[in-house]
């Protein structure tokens, strides 16, 4: 028999579950935004508490950190992106006019009536589909400019707040928290070095990587450099993969059309600039901050990318390298658990 005291349990616990439910869907078109918001809220911590420690104003120095990433981020892109936009279209245009399997055909001495046409076919197909996909990502593009201006909002609305009231943050997630005060402190830890391995390590360097491709194409005349420079970028940030998607065709294509000094030139440029950065560097940044798992990394990236669009690059890895470190916590000697009152974050 259900006594009224149990009634009034189950009740309570239902109506909690369907407000937890109702707020998920509220949040639902945001959370991705919300949740990267955050990572870059914490990572840019130490910027926000320097200005804090001068100005000793939380509302100013949180205001100046996220004029901060006006300028060096979307400052840039905004006057980038018609340049961008310009050089995709004249790519469009020299796609769908190109002679590739020519191009191709030139480096096979004496081809057969079947080495031929099975290059005609397939770079006529590959053509087909770039320019297909260009044409619907342009599109999608235009369509999406509302709702990423939107988003834009949500995520400096987010940033602000996170970096100035961090401290109230702290002290809620650390109330609730349902881990032990050394389980806290190694997850603190481990999350903190995860992340900053993921967006020091793999995103700045990415982007240093991808600048620098964009200056040796710059420097040896390649064609629609900034928009290479873009792509570059992009690459960089995936571990394996990197910059030499774009900086060894182009030194291809240089050295088919006869540029032998701009062909040679970008490959020494790539294989030592470049690369320098992709060895030396990024290992540097990654080390010096967590054990950061290659593997994990590329798989979480491209999981991400598939499942959360762009931002999954960044979301990605880290929630599987979070789910990793909850885990290995669990499994460890560590008191994982604790129902205990603890003391407020300092």
């Amino acid at each position: 028999m259900i006594t009224e005291e149990s009634f009034k349990k189950v009740s309570m616990y239902g109506f909690i579950a369907i407000l937890i439910i109702l707020t998920f869907l509220i949040l639902r078109p945001i959370l991705l935004t919300i949740f990267f918001a955050l990572v870059l809220g914490f990572s840019f911590l130490p910027v926000y508490n320097f200005f804090l420690r001068r100005i000793k104003s939380p509302n100013f120095s949180a205001l100046l950190v996220v004029l901060m990433f006006l300028l060096i981020v979307i400052l840039p892109l905004w006057f980038l992106l018609p340049i961008i936009i310009k050089q995709l279209f004249n790519a469009y245009v020299f796609l769908q006019g190109a002679d590739i399997s020519s191009l191709i055909l030139s480096m096979f001495p004496n081809p057969s009536a079947e080495v031929i046409s099975t290059v005609s076919t397939v770079t006529n197909t590959f053509i087909a589909n770039i320019v297909g996909a260009f044409s619907k990502g342009f599109s999608d593009f235009i369509i999406d400019i509302p709702n990423f201006s939107f988003q834009l909002g949500v995520f400096l609305f987010v940033l602000f707040f996170v970096m100035r009231d961090s401290v109230k943050l702290f002290d809620y997630i650390k109330n609730i928290s349902p881990f032990s005060v050394s389980a806290e402190k190694k997850l603190s830890d481990q999350f903190k070095g995860i992340t900053n391995a993921v967006i020091y390590g793999q995103i700045i360097v990415g982007i240093i990587q991808g600048v620098l491709t964009g200056v040796g194409l710059f420097i040896f005349g390649a064609p629609n450099a900034l928009l290479f420079t873009f792509l570059a970028i992009l690459t960089g940030i995936i571990p394996i993969i990197g910059a030499w998607l774009i900086w060894v065709p182009i030194s291809i294509y240089f050295l088919i059309q006869g540029d032998t000094f701009a062909g040679i030139g970008l490959i020494l440029y790539g294989s030592i600039i470049i690369s320098w950065i992709d060895n030396i560097i990024r290992p540097k940044f990654v080390a010096d901050r967590s054990n950061l798992n290659t593997p994990i990394t590329l798989v979480g990236m491209i999981g991400g990318l598939m499942a959360f669009g762009i931002l999954g690059l960044i979301i990605g890895p880290l929630i599987i390298s979070y789910l990793i470190i909850v885990i290995e916590s669990y499994q460890s000697k560590v008191s994982l658990f604790s129902f205990t009152k603890k003391e407020k974050y300092k």
